[in-house]
């Protein structure tokens, strides 16, 4: 028996008494064969005591919102999974269908549109499965609501016939908002507006909300930052109780925080990081040792700030990362810690966690140590300062000649560690990344493509060594709970789909159904000298799953390593900061208490399986935001280049035309079907093909072509393209040879099945009028979000 604790605050009783808990009530229900009504419980437990009944009443109402029971017609309480029940969140889709994601796991289900009608994107649901729809997907029927979508929907808000309407910005909602008179909080015609659903969809009426907040003006400057922030939910305000934590903090290190650390502060350690950088997690100093090499990574202390259970960790866990916009930053850490105490700022003492390693002369880590430290940044250098010292900038390397000794180990040591990386085959991504050049007022100038420099990778392998000789100690130790960073092999879906790419350009590669990172890295260095080289990364990128976070160690697939962890960034990663406590609980438990190991924390299996999917949760949110920030500036750029042209290459094929990705700047737009050269074209999916029916003329990905920007469209983020000329990159023939046949799946209709294709159209048509004259909808009847899916 536990005490009542499901209300909510309205109505929490003024009395405690005693109720069976979640737990047991579960197990009751379970043990019977049909659903279990109230007065069976009742009997059950032996609640006579009305308070006793008044408390399971909301208790079970709290666990039919929490999906955990549902509340029949009959008046009883069953289990979801026995009813073929599925617990999810619901994804939608512009087109005005959606998806329901399992909790469980597993593949979405199809929710067609008539479906969607009274509910949004972002809500909890039960779905029952109905077999499958016409693409062959599993489709569900909505049961319920059980937790309606957290957060409020920001859109623009418009005037129409005297009514206020707000569209909302995320076209996954497909639902336009109602506002009520007096309801609008003073937003004008036009203006970017945050709402609050008051009144949520029916399949009869449209959702109806109030205007929170007025964000401004539809162009201003760093709207779309602001919308994206809000869109995603990322928490950007710290609580009260942080501000009060923060307080106690000085500007230098307590000096009760050294007693027990090591001294490194004459060690030559120095952050190497971007030009615009401001927090250093990470600083390195290597030297040479026997045959080999000792390599120390030492990373902020930011454990010992950052207690388990305060405030400042339940707001960092909530955030779960830092997420980086252009010229804006949400940090996981406020900026006192984040840019302050914790950094690893040059000339100042520091406190760290030190990974000590040595390193053979073929790159195998031999040995490790981790201890709590103390240190003393001797430079601040940047990738590009790095880079020219080592091109023999003359005077870049008399500035930095205090550290010249361990810039040049550093380079040693990356040397032997870059041959060993090749000789594991880890898969080597050398993708072009883009960033945007504002002018005064926010305006985007140009979009330049950023260059990685032999500094970039110098300062990878070294975290790359931390984070295995991490894994390895907490995977040693069957007490110590932290989470891997693991990456997964290539689904089979996704490796028969990069296959069928490969051949298409007349590449093979081995290993079967089962093929390791050797093999990916062959169809690399085969491609490496090719034109069309960094789209076939951008596709062998596309055909691998997607690393997560897990307590279970499944290695790193892309790394090509058995064992992989994240220990170099704990200012702006929360997996990071669990692995630091856990590191410090083990030294505790072999060197009993110490000030400098103050934050340790031991985790338990079942709370690092949560944090695990909640850390990866964040992750994906921070990306998907930063993401639509990036496609919004790019669109905002390319208003002012409509009718301009550029030179780009198809990305993507699809059955509605072509995805072009413009030289340098990584700007995708479409060339719609209907845009084409005058002819009919069929979809070849398999291969990615789009066929002229008549002119036999093929465009596949990799193709080169010219193309002249048509539209933007900045609310939707879309960027319309006009075909000027295309050409194989590698010289294939883009016609059809003559003696080809199509396959059946690329075989265009005869004149016969078109004919009697369009007789079936006009028969459903007056099929489905004779039913609406009688109030029937035919079974064969599809919604509209089903034909445009």
């Amino acid at each position: 028996m536990t005490k009542h604790d499901d209300s909510s605050t309205s109505e929490q009783p003024e009395y405690e008494v005693e109720i069976p808990s979640r737990d047991d009530l579960l197990a009751a229900v379970e043990a019977r064969l049909k659903p279990t009504s109230f007065d069976e419980l009742v009997e059950k437990f032996k609640l006579s005591d009305e308070r006793q009944q008044v408390g399971l009443k909301r208790r079970l109402r709290a666990m039919e919102r929490d999906g955990q029971l549902i509340y029949t017609k009959a008046n009883a309480y069953g289990l979801p999974e026995r009813m073929s029940l599925i617990k999810g969140r619901m994804i939608g889709h512009r087109d005005g269908f959606g998806f329901c994601r399992p909790e469980e796991g597993g593949a979405d289900l199809f929710i067609p549109h008539h479906q969607m009608y009274n509910v949004l994107h972002g809500d909890k649901v039960l779905v029952q499965q109905q077999g499958t729809e016409s693409k062959g997907r599993k489709e569900g029927r909505i049961v319920r609501v059980i937790e309606p979508r957290k957060g409020d929907i920001v859109g623009r808000y418009f005037i129409e016939h005297n009514i206020g309407i707000v569209v909302p910005d995320d076209s996954r909602i497909c639902q336009d908002i109602l506002i009520p008179e007096g309801q609008a909080n003073g937003a004008r015609h036009g203006q970017i507006v945050v709402v609050e659903v008051t009144q949520r969809p029916t399949r009869r009426s449209s959702p109806i909300g109030t205007v929170t907040k007025v964000l401004g003006e539809h162009m201003a400057p760093g709207m779309e930052i602001e919308i994206a922030i809000r869109e995603h939910d990322i928490p950007t305000q710290w609580s009260a109780a942080v501000e009060q934590e923060l307080a106690r903090y000085g500007e230098t290190v307590p000096a009760e925080a050294y007693e027990g650390r090591t001294d490194l502060r004459k060690l030559p350690l120095i952050t190497i990081d971007g030009d615009d950088s401001r927090d250093f997690d990470d600083a390195v100093c290597a030297e040479p040792h026997g045959d080999g090499w000792r390599l120390w990574v030492a990373i902020a202390d930011v454990s010992y700030y950052v207690r388990p259970n305060t405030a400042l960790d339940k707001d960092a866990l909530e955030r779960g990362n830092s997420v980086y916009f252009p010229n804006f930053v949400v940090p996981m850490l406020p900026e006192k810690l984040s840019n302050g105490l914790c950094s690893l700022n040059p000339d100042v003492d520091r406190l760290c966690m030190v990974a000590e390693m040595t390193i053979n002369n073929k790159g195998k880590l031999t040995g490790s140590e981790f201890y709590p430290a103390v240190m003393n940044s001797h430079a601040r250098l940047t990738y590009t300062k790095v880079a020219a010292i080592l091109d023999g900038d003359a005077k870049l390397r008399k500035d930095y000649d205090h550290v010249m000794g361990n810039i040049e180990n550093l380079h040693g040591l990356y040397k032997i560690l870059k041959k060993a990386r090749q000789q594991r085959a880890a898969i080597e991504f050398e993708t072009t990344e883009t960033r945007f050049i504002f002018n005064a007022q926010r305006k985007i100038e140009s979009i330049e493509p950023v260059r990685r420099n032999v500094a970039h990778t110098i300062i990878e392998e070294c975290m790359i060594m931390a984070n295995v000789a991490t894994a390895r100690l907490i995977e040693s130790h069957d007490e110590a709970g932290a989470l891997f960073r693991i990456h997964e092999p290539p689904a089979t879906e996704r490796l028969t789909s990069f296959r069928s790419f490969l051949a298409e350009l007349g590449i093979t590669m081995k290993g079967g159904d089962d093929p390791s990172p050797h093999d990916y890295s062959d169809v690399l260095a085969q491609v490496a000298e090719r034109p069309d080289a960094e789209l076939i990364q951008t596709m062998l990128l596309r055909s691998m799953q997607q690393a997560v976070y897990s307590p279970d160690n499944a290695g790193h697939f892309g790394l090509a390593l058995d064992e992989y962890s994240h220990f170099t960034s704990p200012i702006r990663r929360y997996p990071d900061l669990i692995l630091h406590r856990a590191i410090k609980a083990l030294l505790k438990k072999q060197q009993g208490p110490s000030p400098a190991l103050e934050g340790a924390w031991m985790y338990p299996d079942d709370q690092l399986d949560e944090l695990g999917a909640h850390c990866s949760m964040t992750e994906r949110r921070a990306d998907d935001a930063t993401r639509q920030v990036d496609e919004w500036l790019k669109c905002e750029y390319m208003r002012d280049h409509v009718g301009s042209e550029f030179s780009g290459v198809i990305a993507a094929v699809t059955n509605f035309g072509l995805f072009v990705r413009i030289d340098d700047m990584q700007i995708d737009g479409l060339v719609h079907i209907s845009n084409l050269d005058n002819d009919y074209y069929q979809f070849d999916g398999e291969r990615q093909l789009l066929i002229g029916e008549n002119s036999r003329r093929v465009y596949r990905l990799g193709d080169k072509v010219r193309i002249r920007v048509k539209s933007v469209n900045l609310d939707e983020r879309k960027i319309d393209l006009d075909l000027l000329s295309a050409e194989s990159p590698t010289g294939q023939d883009r016609m059809l040879p003559k003696g080809k046949k199509f396959a059946k799946h690329e075989q265009p209709p005869s004149k016969k099945q078109k004919k009697q294709a369009t007789k079936a159209r006009i028969k459903s048509k007056r099929k489905a009028k004779e039913s609406a004259r009688k109030g029937k909808k035919p079974k064969s009847q599809k919604s509209k979000g089903q034909k445009r899916s």
